[in-house]
């Protein structure tokens, strides 16, 4: 199917999902007092982007957002090649890997809301941990598909460690690597908006929850499509540096429009 096409359906789904929640409260199928029409809501979020509040909101949240995901990154492909270019860090640390990861992020809250208080750091310290594992999982898996045969060519060289790093390990790797950016992209956008609804913190998810008990449901679910629409954003700018980095991988030349 070409990327065009796909376009073109991913804009005729979203315009009758729209469609539907138009339709839905004003036949009487869901309260309207709940589940405000479509219009009623985009006209409220037009509202909403003229006040300065909603763009501080949202530099808040793109702020959290993007330097939780930047720290995890760093910290998951810098552990992950480590610990995986050791056999014996990589025993070591197996079951403690195991152990953490499950964790959910939001069972931390109530532990960083006491270190921290209601702060970005708090969110952003459940930014961190979710999406690193993310990230660190893909590495490994990464390091561990290197071909045995290039791994011993590369000992019978007697390249350096940094070497072999750098022209098998990373290599083999970045396609992982790449994976798990994209998914802790999406990771890190919903603990960002989660943090800040629950703790309280500066942002898009702060605003939800004061819209909420405020009583104004159409600016709430106004400030919910933005969300998504983060989301959507940060999805196409992922895959599409995903495939501008691995332009070389024969994955990338298998999704090639047809």
């Amino acid at each position: 199917m070409s990327t065009a096409r796909r376009v073109v359906l991913g804009l005729v789904g979203l315009l009758g999902f729209a469609v539907l929640l138009e339709v839905a409260p004003r036949i009487g199928l869901v309260p309207e007092r709940y589940a405000p029409p479509t219009s009623q809501i985009l006209g409220t979020l037009a509202g909403q982007m003229s006040e300065e509040r909603f763009w501080l909101a949202v530099l808040d949240t793109l702020r959290t957002w993007l330097f939780g995901l930047a720290v995890a990154v760093a910290l998951g492909v810098v552990i992950g090649v480590l610990v995986g270019t050791v056999p014996v860090l990589r025993a070591a640390t197996s079951s403690t890997i195991e152990f953490l990861r499950p964790i959910p992020s939001v069972a931390l809250i109530p532990l960083v809301v006491v270190l921290y208080g209601s702060t970005i750091t708090s969110t952003l310290v459940l930014v961190v941990y979710a999406a690193f594992w993310q990230v660190l999982v893909q590495v490994l898996h990464g390091v561990a598909d290197i071909d045995p045969v290039a791994r011993d060519t590369a000992r019978a060289y007697r390249l350096g460690r940094w070497h072999r790093v750098r022209y098998l390990v990373w290599p083999t790797a970045l396609p992982y690597v790449a994976t798990g950016v994209r998914l802790a992209a999406t990771v890190a956008l919903i603990l960002a908006i989660t943090g800040e609804l629950v703790i309280g913190s500066p942002g898009l998810g702060q605003e939800i929850a004061t819209a909420r008990a405020s009583g104004a449901v159409a600016a709430m679910y106004g400030l919910v499509v933005v969300t998504g629409l983060l989301g959507v954003v940060a999805n196409l700018l992922t895959r599409a540096a995903e495939r501008r980095a691995l332009h070389w991988h024969p994955s990338m030349r298998t999704e090639a429009p047809t």
